[in-house]
């Protein structure tokens, strides 16, 4: 197996500037936009970029690396939960999962918990597997998806990976994925390919029919 890359120097994620907007313009900087006053890094540090690996999905069930999921032959670095991050996470844990226990749906499981998702091993933030499917030894990790997984987008995360994560798992048999974005205060719910749907901190997100009777408002979810 590639070792993870050490720390090597690279270019910072962001750069506080006293360049206006239009000096930027007038200026580019090669590899970074302007965004509040900082030149912001257009694609994510080399740490956080696959690393090629030739372990096996089972190999990697055996032998967890801590920090990174497996997909197709690669180890995916998992970005860095900040204060943010963890404080959202808490919060649809703090909600969702007392509406869970009390109604005997099922059991949440936090991040760092392995799921099989096709060919890919992931660990969602949040994810919820119904009472029915519970049948497998505590002691290993899931042989099969969550019925929902929620994962919390994070400052070094990539978008079109996200999208892919989501797509994979509906791909995978998880019924309903949630991506809550911390800056947007927004909830994108993924129920198929051709069904997604945007919610804002006005809207009230539902359990729909994996968690039945659910009902959230979005702005809960950011306090």
């Amino acid at each position: 197996m590639k070792e993870p890359r050490k720390d090597a120097p690279e270019l910072p994620e962001s750069i506080p500037t006293t360049v206006t907007l239009e000096e930027f313009l007038e200026n580019d900087v090669p590899g970074y936009e302007y965004i509040d006053g900082k030149l912001v890094l257009k694609s994510p540090p080399e740490r956080y970029l696959p690393i090629p690996t030739t372990m096996t999905p089972e190999e990697f069930l055996e032998n967890d690396v801590p920090g990174y999921e497996y997909a197709k032959g690669e180890l995916i670095p998992m970005s860095p939960a900040t204060r943010r991050h963890g404080k959202i996470s808490v919060n649809i844990i703090r909600y969702l999962d007392r509406y869970v226990y009390e109604n005997g749906l099922g059991e949440l499981y936090t991040a760092e918990t392995i799921f099989q998702v096709g060919d890919r091993m992931m660990k969602p933030d949040v994810a919820f597997v119904s009472t029915d499917r519970l049948d497998v030894d505590e002691d290993k990790t899931f042989p099969i998806p969550p019925d929902l997984a929620i994962e919390v987008v994070s400052p070094t995360d990539v978008h079109y990976r996200i999208v892919r994560k989501a797509l994979d798992y509906l791909e995978a048999g998880t019924r309903l994925v949630w991506v809550l974005d911390p800056v947007a205060k927004s909830v994108t719910v993924y129920r198929s390919e051709s069904d997604i749907e945007i919610l804002t901190h006005a809207s009230t997100l539902t359990g729909e029919d994996v968690v039945p009777g659910f009902t959230c408002r979005v702005e809960n979810l950011f306090e």
